[in-house]
Formats: C-alpha cells, structure tokens, sequence
C-alpha cells in the first residue's frame, strides 16, 4: 500500500470512498490508511453551506468536508469544545439526545467556549447555523470526526450527550490523543461491559438479576436453564433496545441464537433474568467526579419488560415508600463514584418482592432527561455541560431531587408510528419503538394522566364500551379491582369467554365476545363498527399472537385507546375519574415552575 501515489490516492477520495473502504481494496486497516493520507497531505478542505443561493456572500458557520483545494472554515484562537451530536434521528435515538446537545452548547457558551458541533441531521436545532458558533455538517464516522478534529485542535470532545452513536467512537478518539470530557471511556465501558460491570456490583453489594452470556445455543441454552425462564436475551451495544426479545422456552432461544448477527467472544449475546410482574423505576443525576445530585426519579407505569423509551412514566413516582427511595438514591450515587461519572447518568432499576436490581447503568446522556429537566425545572444537560469543563456542583447551587418539592405532577406519554406501518406488530415489549413523547403536567395524577393521553392522540373515553381479554397471570385481585372501577364508572365491559368468566367469579357484570374466527360479531367486527371505545389486551406469553395482532390494527384503524399492561389500566382510572370530577385545567410550563 505504501507504493500507492498521491494522484491515485487523492483520486479515490475525490470519488467519495472512506478510508475504510479502501483499506478493505488494499488488504489493510483504515489506520493505516488515514496514516498515508496524512503523510502524503491528501486532506480534506472545508466549505461554507451558501445559504443565500450566490445571491450575497453568505457567512453562516455552517461547513462540510471536500477534497478540493481552498479551504473557507477560518480556525479560532479561543478555547473551544466540539460536541457530537446523535447521527441521523431514528427509532432509538432520537431528538432527546439533540436536547442535550442543544444545551451543552448553551451552557459552554456561558462559560465562554466557542461551541462547535458536529452532527449530519438536517431536521434537529443542533444543526441550525445560529445554534453554536460553528457547525459542521459531517458523518459521525471517526475518520471524519478526525479530519475535523485535526483542523480544530479543540480544548475537548464531548461525546455523552448524543447517545450510543458517539459513544461508539470513545476508545478511538481517546487512543488518537483527542480529550474527552467527561466520564472517561473507561468508565463507559465499565458499564457497558457485563461481565466487568457484573464485579463491580458485586463489589458494591447492590442486587441484579441473574445474567450471563453466550456466542452459540448451547451456551446459551445452558445460561438460560441456569438462571430460570423467562429470560430477556440481546446483543451488545444495543441502540434502543433493538434486537431484544423474551424468550420463555429453550426453542425460542435456539431460534433467537440462529439468528443472531455479529455474536462473537468480544461481541456476545446477553441473558437476563427476566423479573416478570415488577415495577421499574429510572433516575437521572450528574455528577462531578465528586458530588453526585439526584435530577429526577421516575416510575415508569407500564411493568418492567418495556423498553424505557415507549413505557408512560410519572415523575415524581406515585406509589414508591420513603425507604426504596432513599434506596434508589444511594444506589444511584454509589454507582455515579464508581464509575467516576463527570456529567450525566441514567440508572434503570426493577422493584419485585421489596427487592431493588439495578437492571443498566448509562453514564451519558438518557433519553428521559429532557423530561426530567422541564417537569423540575432544573435544566440538567446545562449543569453537567459546565461540570464536564471543569465547573463543580456546589458551585452551581444544585440541590437534590425531592418528591415532596414537587407541587404537581408530571406523565410522559410515547407516540408510535404503528399507523405507518400496517405489518408491524401494536404489542410493546424490550425493543423500542416509540417516534416521540409528549408531557402532561397537573396537580392530581389522574389529570396529568388524562392530559398526556390527550396529548399522544388516543383521549380517554368517558363512557361507552371498554373489551378486556386478558392473559392468565393478570388474572388477579388488582385486574378485578380496576375491571369493578371501570363498571362502577358506568362503562360497559365485554369479553372473550376466559377473562369473562374470571369477571363473573368477581361479581363484576360483563358481556361475552367471541374470538376472532368462532362467531358473529367477533371482537374485531365490534371494533370497526364503533362499538368499543377502550380496549384492555395483556399480551399472552411470548409475543402477541394472531388476535392480538389484529385486535390492535382494528384499535389503530379506528384511534381507539390501546392498553396492554394492568399498570396502564389503572392509570386510565384514575385519568377517567379526574376527568370525569372536573374540567381540564390548563397552565403554562412557567406557571408551575414559578
């Protein structure tokens, strides 16, 4: 490769091949490569984005990488930190990370940084010219970070903010020489490293449930036989919990194995214990490698097993004792000194039996911090931005989160998609599918409850006709409960011959629907004709089956509020009793603040 000229090299650049696609022509590896470039001076040039179409020089910061000759970006002699923003938005990774990155830029200006950024998505206000000082419009690839990174020679790099996308590129960044702010990429990975990260709570005696790991069935098999079904099995490094499944017989994990991609001994496939009938909890906080202050603590509604980016959460949590939350707490800050976290961190915890396991630990940004920093008031992308350039909490006057400092209460609600696509299945589970969250905000749960259904589209009814069909293990005391507080509201209940007849054994009246398939009207004729105006379906087993499935696009088809867990049931209750005592009272976001 070393005989290769510069004519050819500069060539091939010109053409758009990434130095990774040439180290794979030539048998090397993309250092090696880069390294030449380098040598031979085949490097990038960077141009201004005319945004006034030649009409009027335009000065706008706003730059992309050529290989040509003049070079328009103008390098600044002031200290300055870049940030890295979160690629392209998709289901996973979304405008929450652009938040963060939003407002780490705001905070490093007022602490008089030139703040650059670099990120590739036109539609996010990370890349609106105005936002920071300089922008430049590139790939999150390291090859290109590097070629900007040369040119800039910045104080530092802050890649916690836009999600799993940058954090990809730490160890390489770190390795090249570049500074990292914040938490190192050593305690990233101490996190994300479950056999590392399995020691270190062992060391600090805080709970998890039963893990191991596995590259082929068999191990995975014997994993799973070890710690007890049902398990929850995914692949390393995951972006919004893709690839996640529950599996509940060794067949499933066998066929889950089978289709595995990428599994290898640096790259193996997760297995949890899955702790089915638990409540899940998130906390955010920041950290400055010494004071740890708690920004929020959230109870998600929906049952551990949903991803946390589509389960309905309430801040502060509605029914959590004073002793697990000083638990969550000290958890929370055991683990941010651990880790030796600077700047931010989420916690993900499961209450089943009075026991709390930690279930993951993010030393970056969450998803859930813009929620948290608007329902409080305390803007935590901003505060752990200054921490991250040197800027200690106690100088900053940050307190810890308090539930009984909160006068109102905050729902976040997730919108799906489903509506776009027709053969995707409606049932939520570990893998994330959610394009958005909305925020209902009250004094009374059930009003922000009600507020924040509102908000995603699907309303709560307050009459008519609600058809429940429920798997067996909801069949419990608390669905009785909810199911009899549903009838004394004056709704109508129906449903398929089992739940109805766990009903009738309650004494709670209901009407029997048939199945799919076994009668005149079926449970999706009933819906397509308006009959139904809430609808209640508990997942069975493993994954929706073929009813659910079709109960759910009927529920879609005809924007009929869709609830598949028993924690979400209850919720809606509450939200139809609020609803059903008072009129919507509506206040300004600054107004509850104030």
């Amino acid at each position: 490769m070393k005989d290769i000229p510069r004519d050819i090299l500069l060539k091939a650049k010109q053409y758009g091949f990434s130095d990774r696609q040439l180290a794979q022509i030539w048998h090397t590896d993309d250092e090696a490569v880069r390294s030449l470039r380098k040598q031979l001076g085949v490097v990038p040039v960077f141009k201004t984005v005319d945004t006034c179409a030649a009409e009027f020089e335009a000065y706008t910061p706003y730059h992309y990488s050529t290989y040509e000759i003049e070079n328009e970006s103008v390098r600044s002699d002031k200290k300055k930190v870049i940030i890295l923003g979160g690629g392209p938005n998709r289901i996973g990774q979304g405008i929450e990370f652009d938040y963060c990155c939003v407002h780490g830029i705001m905070a490093l200006r007022e602490e008089g940084y030139e703040a650059q950024m670099i990120n590739c998505n036109p539609e996010t206000v990370s890349t609106d010219y105005d936002t920071m000082d300089k922008l430049y419009f590139e790939p999150l690839t390291f090859e290109d970070v590097m070629n900007i990174l040369d040119f800039e020679k910045p104080d530092g790099v802050i890649i916690s903010f836009g999600g799993q996308t940058p954090l990809k590129l730490a160890k390489r960044l770190e390795a090249s020489g570049v500074k990292i702010l914040g938490t190192s990429p050593e305690g990233i990975d101490l996190a994300e490293d479950r056999k590392r990260f399995g020691e270190l709570l062992a060391a600090l005696e805080i709970p998890c449930p039963a893990w191991g790991t596995a590259t082929n069935a068999e191990e995975a098999i014997r994993v799973a036989e070890r710690i007890g079904y049902p398990v929850l099995v995914r692949p390393s490094y995951v972006l919004g919990g893709r690839a996640m499944e529950i599996c509940y017989r060794t067949e499933t994990i066998a066929e889950y194995m089978r289709q595995a991609v990428g599994v290898s001994p640096t790259h193996p496939v997760l297995i949890d214990k899955f702790l089915e009938d638990s409540y899940e909890f998130d906390v955010d906080a920041v950290a400055d490698g010494e004071d740890v202050v708690i920004g929020g603590v959230m109870q998600h509604i929906e049952e551990a097993g949903i991803h946390s980016g589509d389960s309905s959460c309430v801040l502060p949590p509605y029914n959590l004792s004073e002793a697990h939350f000083e638990k969550l707490v000290s958890y929370t800050k055991q683990l941010a000194r651990a880790l030796n976290v600077i700047g931010l961190i989420n916690v993900q915890y499961a209450m089943q039996h009075d026991t709390i396991y930690v279930l993951e630990v993010n030393p970056r940004a969450s998803r859930t911090v813009p929620f948290v920093s608007k329902a409080t008031g305390v803007p935590l992308a901003k505060i752990a931005a200054k921490t991250m350039v040197g800027k200690k909490l106690r100088d900053q006057g940050i307190v810890d989160f308090s539930p009984s400092s909160m006068n109102r209460v905050a729902v976040k609600e997730s919108v799906f998609p489903f509506a776009k696509f027709p053969k995707f299945k409606v049932m939520l589970g570990p893998e994330m599918r959610s394009t958005g969250e909305v925020m209902g905000m009250d004094t009374d749960f059930g009003e922000a409850m009600a507020k924040a259904a509102a908000a995603s589209g699907y309303p709560m009814p307050l009459d008519g006709t609600i058809f429940l069909t429920l798997r067996d293990l909801d069949k419990r005391a608390r669905a009785a409960t909810i199911a009899k507080e549903f009838h004394d509201l004056g709704f109508r209940l129906i449903a398929t011959e089992g739940t109805r007849n766990f009903l009738l054994e309650h004494n709670i009246p209901c009407a029997l629907v048939a199945k799919i398939g076994e009668g005149h009207p079926d449970v999706t004729e009933i819906i397509l004709r308006d009959d139904v105006q809430l609808i209640i379906n508990t997942p069975s087993g493993e994954a929706a089956r073929t009813d659910e499935y079709a109960i759910g696009w009927a529920a879609l088809e005809h924007n009929v509020p869709f609830i598949t867990t028993i924690s979400a049931a209850d919720a809606a209750v509450r939200a139809i009793k609020s609803l059903r005592a008072q009129a919507m009272d509506v206040k300004s976001l600054q107004e509850y603040l104030s």
